[in-house]
Parts: C-alpha cells; structure tokens; sequence
C-alpha cells in the first residue's frame, strides 16, 4: 500500500483560446465523487451561457476511481484527454473542469484534444501540487509535569503533536510517517526513560 500521493496545494483556473473559443480550466480538490460532480454543477450553474462544461476526476490514494465526462463534444475529445493529463501528473483527489465558449469554427477532434488537454494542464500548472502522507497516529499519556518536555523532545524528532488534552493527566496526540511506526514505541520509550507507552490510535492521510 502506497504511504504518499499528490494532490493539487490548491484550487485554481486558467484560460486560454484556440480559434476564437475560450476554454477555461479549472482544477479542485475533492475527497470523494459526491464532491467532484458538486464543483462540476457549481461551474456549469457560474458559466451558464457556456456551451460545454467537460470534466474528469480521479480520487483515492491509489487513484482507484478515475471519471471523464464529454458533456456533448465528440466521444473521446475532452473528458478522457483530460483524465490523461491527471494521471499524467499523478495527482489524485482532485476534480478537473474545462468550460467552453464556442467561437464558430470547428476544430476537429484533434484540436479539441488538444484544447482540453492543455485548459487541464495550464489550471493544474496555476494550482501546484502537494503531497500528502499516511500518519500512523498515537495517544501517549502523561504527568503534566512531563508533558512539555516530552512534547519538545519528541517535535525535535519531527514527530507530528496533533494536540495535547488536559485531565487528571496530559494526553498528547501524535502522528508520525506510517513507514516510521514500527520503531515508534521504541522511541518513546528512549526519549521517556521508560516512563511512555504511546496508544495506537488509527491511521489517516495528513498534507505534507
């Protein structure tokens, strides 16, 4: 099982014209298909003068579920050209909408290809990328009185602190790299004299 993919670091768009149509990319995170087709009917409702709003979506750390839609132009011509392009650049959770205003010349299957492919890659250029990791997540409790220090000892590890509770004892939430877990507990207990046992809480993806 993967324990990293990319996504896009944010939302963004990107025009451009090819024979006088427009064709405006768009580019959006999502985290599941109920998300996706939602951006997909928001754009159409935005640019509702528009002739086509064509879209594709990949989503899942392993990119497992992957959609392209025509939306009218010729089969083949713009969904799937821009479902290439996202795996292309082998990003996931991400929705990609290209809007086009027609502009009275046609341009052949060749042309819309390319006009779809390139709306996607110009958004995803202006959105940038970032990667995101599977965090293996623990409770460790402890004294207050140890609390910061074990707290400082353990960010100077790059261990993610999530957030401290404070009851009758401190719990510190902790993440750290899947890949790094098994020697975690180890860790802990190098760093506590002994004194932490940390709890597994669970596993989720985080942003780098």
């Amino acid at each position: 099982m993967s324990t990293s993919y990319l996504t896009v670091a944010r939302s963004a768009s990107a025009e451009l014209e090819v024979k006088r149509s427009r064709f405006l990319g768009h580019v959006e995170r999502v985290g599941s298909e109920v998300e996706a087709r939602a951006v997909v009917d928001r754009i159409r409702k935005q640019h509702w003068d528009a002739r086509h709003h064509c879209s594709a979506f990949v989503l899942g750390h392993d990119g497992a579920v992957q959609r392209s839609h025509d939306d009218g132009e010729p089969s083949g011509t713009a969904g799937a050209p821009m479902l290439e392009v996202l795996r292309g650049r082998e990003v996931s959770d991400v929705v990609a909408v290209v809007t086009r205003w027609f502009g009275g010349v046609l341009l052949g299957a060749g042309g819309l290809v390319r006009a779809y492919g390139d709306a996607t890659r110009a958004a995803l250029d202006e959105a940038g990328v970032r990667r995101r990791l599977l965090m293996s997540r623990y409770d460790l409790r402890a004294g207050h009185a140890d609390a910061a220090r074990w707290e400082a000892e353990l960010r100077s590890r790059d261990v993610v602190v999530t957030g401290v509770d404070y009851g009758e004892q401190a719990t510190l939430h902790l993440a750290v790299p899947a890949g790094s877990a098994a020697g975690f507990p180890a860790l802990v207990a190098a760093l506590t004299a002994g004194a932490g046992v940390p709890e597994p809480a669970g596993e989720s993806w985080v942003d780098g």
